[in-house]
């Protein structure tokens, strides 16, 4: 009688297996899937609302939307004729004033937040003052006064968002009123302690500012935003250095408008021209926003799992940012929110993008103590952007981006984080972002994740509050949620299906092989959601399945005259069942394996238009060939050299038949010279890669005990003990960077081999073996099994309060 492996005293098990660790109750869920609602019957009211919220959207792709400012328009109200300086410039602001005050008499956005009272009082003095300066709107200006007398106290409270430099800014506003001999009857008191505090600001940039020395750029630059507060004091020929090629000044019309007045200058006065032309009366706070606006647009849709309803608006944003990037536009390398994400959604979106400017931002920001930055977004952002490491010769920004994680780390700890965009958790974000790094992001578990966590508020705060349904609104959140709840109804369905398509092929019957139906199907739902991919995550799927069998059958649960049957019978493929199988197990093993290759090949045939049933087949004796050498080396006790150990066990690893046949179903046609061809089989190679020595971290300490081969344990031994496991462990981790770098780069490029969606199967399996193997995910058996219910099966309500 042959010998189980399991038994034999040279055979030390090898937990090789994605799904080796965790274990489900397939039945529970079958039960637990009863509860959940099917879908909604009322499709023609939800398709309608759904074209409704696409066609909405796409506007916003192609003529982003944002609101007036009525501080900056009051500040440009004030900019005189060059011809007649008694006349205002632009008339049609003034009447713009005149015709926009509110009820209580005070001068604010529709969107206007209940902690925004000090932007309030603050738009509501410079409307105050461009009235009194052309001395028109008498009535208008006593009912402001009115409402800063009544509201005066807000100043003070710390409890109210303070705007950027609203303690320069407003005192300063106040003694221009003071100026033009408007009687505000303020307190006096409250006056001089609201002074005290802008010339303790005033004193830590200003005097720098004046002298030449000691002064930061960051700093100068901070000043110079602020300018409209600092008067005739300012050496405004200093000030007019940072204006930029549109002839404004950090694309904001209040500091534009402010520099005009003090020094004209005909660029100053026609980058306000066309910002009043866009509105026609009025302007926004930051001028021009486009580009900001439909990138950031672009990122909520993928964020939120709905982008393939818009590749071609997407296609034309990208296509107009990257002629912008290589023109050298401000509008994108001035601001860092829009010059970091410009770069991340270009690098992954196959568009040749440097990062030598993203690198000299964060090193500038880092050696001036941090500068000025206010909001923790822009860093954030940094740090998403600093992970797309795609060639060698970008390792700062490697190192950068493990400086901004240091950096977003002390800042949770300290409490310090900060976003200018209202109602928004920075914390919960920034934390998320640190668990989960760009590789261990699964694109389904995040859609979620970004959905429960939407906030329909789309106002922003810098020296005043502007808003954009660019950067929030109800259409976005009514279809994501549609699309996620629609996709996992179907998802729901497959894992049925999958779960007969068990039953009905015996392989519940193998009582050495975990039942890893759910997890398996988990693995593809979260990474290939669209209904119309079901072909391909049941490929996905079931391979997975089979895979976890083989290997448990290699395991401990076959002797070697099974699992040399089991390869003979793959290799001649049309056998004599009763005459060639040497057990029952054997006999379902087989049988299910070859069901279902002909049932894929007739898939990926009508697709394909040609036979890759050979192909598949191949795929799986070279899994079954390599699985046999590691447990031929188990038995001799062999200890390979590190490159042989590698060259083998990435094949072992079992993603072959998982991805390999996959990439068939996905949609574009992979040719026989395409699957031969060396970028196909170096995507193939890195991910799996990546997985074994992912694995091989994850369980040295074990595997070193049982003495079963590990790369960790192999390079320390080939050093003869010079190399500490941490030091192993350090050198794994480099090679895994290395291959994800390399992964990434073949992935993202344009001018590539392999079809784009097909490429990014094996970055969706990367991400996958990292969600799983990472030892600082926090998983444990109890909330991965959460995790899948609730990508599988519970359907997203509508969140309450928005």
């Amino acid at each position: 009688m042959s010998l189980p492996l399991q038994d034999s005293v040279f055979f030390a098990r090898k937990e090789s297996h994605l799904w080796r660790n965790y274990t489900f109750s397939i039945v529970a869920e079958l039960r637990h899937i009863r509860r959940w609602p099917t879908r909604s019957t009322n499709i023609s009211q939800t398709e309608y609302c759904s074209d409704e919220a696409k066609e909405r959207i796409k506007k916003l792709l192609r003529k982003p939307e944002i609101s007036v400012s009525p501080y900056d328009t009051a500040w440009v109200a004030m900019v005189p004729s060059p011809h007649s300086p008694m006349k205002p410039f632009f008339p049609e602001c003034l009447n713009w004033l005149l015709e926009n005050q509110c009820p209580d008499g005070s001068w604010a956005c529709a969107h206007h937040h209940h902690l925004l009272h000090k932007d309030i009082i603050s738009s509501t003095l410079a409307c105050i003052i461009a009235l009194k300066k052309w001395a028109v709107g008498e009535e208008q200006m006593q009912r402001g006064i009115h409402f800063i007398q009544s509201s005066f106290d807000v100043a003070f409270d710390e409890h109210q968002i303070t705007p950027l430099g609203f303690d320069i800014l407003f005192p300063s506003m106040l003694e221009y009123a003071s100026s033009l001999s408007l009687n505000m009857n303020l307190q006096p008191d409250k006056l001089n302690s609201i002074r005290r505090k802008r010339d303790v600001q005033l004193k830590r940039f200003f005097v720098p500012f004046s002298s030449y020395h000691s002064q930061s750029v960051e700093m100068e630059l901070h000043m110079a935003y602020l300018a409209e507060g600092t008067g005739k004091s300012l050496d405004w020929e200093r000030v007019m250095k940072y204006q930029w090629k549109n002839g404004s000044l950090f694309n904001c019309p209040s500091t534009t408008a402010a520099a005009f007045i003090e020094l004209p200058n005909t660029n100053c006065l026609n980058y306000l021209q066309s910002a009043v032309k866009k509105f026609g009366n009025a302007v926004s706070h930051t001028f021009p926003l486009d580009t900001f606006c439909k990138l950031y647009t672009v990122d909520i849709l993928e964020s939120l799992g709905i982008s393939r309803f818009f590749e071609r608006e997407i296609e034309d944003v990208l296509d107009e940012t990257y002629r912008g990037w290589l023109r050298g536009d401000e509008e994108i390398f001035m601001d860092s929110s829009a010059c970091s994400l410009a770069f991340r959604l270009l690098r992954m979106h196959g568009y040749h993008v440097t990062s030598d400017h993203l690198v000299k931002s964060i090193q500038d920001w880092f050696s001036t103590s941090n500068g000025p930055v206010k909001d923790n977004r822009t860093v954030l952002e940094w740090y998403k952007a600093s992970q797309l490491v795609i060639y060698p010769d970008e390792l700062e920004l490697g190192k950068q981006n493990l400086r901004l994680k240091r950096f977003l780390e002390l800042s949770i700890s300290s409490g310090s984080l900060y976003s200018a965009q209202l109602s928004q958790n920075i914390d919960q974000e920034v934390k998320r972002a640190l668990q989960y790094p760009f590789y261990a992001i699964i694109d389904g578990i995040a859609k979620r994740t970004n959905i429960e966590h939407y906030k329909l508020t789309n106002t922003r705060i810098l020296k005043t509050t502007y808003c954009s349904p660019n950067f929030a609104c109800e259409e976005f959140l009514s279809l994501a949620l549609e699309d996620f709840n629609n996709c996992q109804q179907t998802h729901r369905d497959e894992v049925l299906a999958l779960e007969s398509w068990v039953i009905n092929n015996e392989l519940d019957k193998l009582k050495f092989a975990r039942q890893k139906s759910v997890y398996c199907y988990f693995s593809v739902a979260a990474s290939i959601f669209s209904p119309e991919l079901s072909d391909a995550r049941l490929s996905w799927a079931k391979n997975a399945i089979l895979t976890t069998v083989v290997d448990d059958f290699f395991d401990f649960g076959g002797s070697i005259e099974e699992l040399e049957n089991l390869i003979h019978l793959v290799e001649v493929w049309n056998v004599d069942m009763e005459a060639e199988c040497c057990s029952k197990n054997v006999t379902i093993i087989f049988l299910a394996l070859k069901h279902m290759v002909q049932e894929i090949g007739d898939k990926c045939y009508s697709l394909q238009e040609r036979d890759v049933i050979n192909h598949i087949i191949q795929i799986w004796l070279d899994l079954l060939y390599s699985m046999m050498k590691e447990a031929e080396w188990s038995i001799r006790k062999t200890i390979p050299a590190m490159d042989d150990y590698i060259q083998n066990a990435y094949t072992s690893f079992a993603l072959g038949p998982i991805v390999l046949p996959t990439l068939y179903l996905i949609g574009p046609k992979l040719t026989e010279s395409m699957v031969q061809h060396p970028e196909y089989l170096d995507l193939f190679r890195s991910t799996s890669i990546c997985g074994r020595l992912l694995n091989d971290i994850r369980s040295c300490d074990r595997e070193m005990k049982e003495d079963t081969l590990n790369a960790v344990q192999l390079l320390i031994t080939s050093s003869n003990g010079e190399i500490t496991k941490e030091m192993a462990i350090e050198s794994i981790r480099n090679m895994i960077r290395m291959a994800q770098m390399e992964l990434l780069r073949i992935v993202v490029e344009k001018s590539s081999v392999i079809p784009k969606p097909c490429k990014e199967v094996f970055l969706h399996m990367v991400k996958v073996v990292h969600f799983f193997y990472s030892k600082d995910d926090g998983f444990s058996s109890d909330n991965m099994m959460e995790t899948a219910r609730k990508t599988i099966y519970e359907p997203i309500p509508r969140p309450t309060g928005q």
